[in-house]
């Protein structure tokens, strides 16, 4: 049996510690709706929700610019700033990988067996103002355009 290889998700010569905005999307395992409702998140949305609005105190020089928690997937503009105290930035993976594997952590508490996240996440690095614009409309909107998006799934 042959063995493929992934293609990288990454841009190979980019520097994802660099001062930038990226636009990032994360989905749930096999894109289940476990989050609740576009407009009433349940217990596991919270958890995703705070998890990412407390990135910026765990990584000094990241925050969250805008963001929403959908039912099987988030999207976030994720911005990494200046070096921290000690002359150092995380790279993006980083810090996708600590939220993801602390938004884990804490739904196995109740659902033990639940898998959350699928592997990886689909980032976009935002060039210009009206980049930027466009993907803050789009996280905006998406709760009501909700049954129109590409990872729509019944309920």
């Amino acid at each position: 049996m042959p063995f493929y290889s992934r293609k990288p998700t990454r841009i190979s010569d980019f520097d994802y510690t660099s001062d930038n905005y990226y636009f990032v999307t994360i989905c749930t395992h096999e894109k289940k709706c476990i989050f609740g409702q576009p407009d009433q998140l349940n217990q596991f949305g919270q958890i995703c929700k705070d998890d990412l609005n407390a990135l910026s105190s765990h990584f000094e020089n990241v925050k969250i610019d805008h963001s929403v928690v959908m039912p099987n997937h988030i999207h976030a503009i994720v911005v990494i700033g200046c070096e921290d105290a000690h002359g150092k930035r995380p790279n993006l993976n980083t810090v996708i990988g600590q939220f993801k594997s602390g938004v884990s952590r804490k739904i196995r508490k109740t659902e033990p067996d639940l898998q959350v996240w699928q592997r990886s996440y689909h980032d976009h690095i935002i060039r210009n103002r009206a980049s930027y614009d466009k993907i803050w409309t789009y996280i905006e909107t998406n709760p009501v355009r909700w049954n129109k998006d590409c990872f729509y799934r019944e309920i």
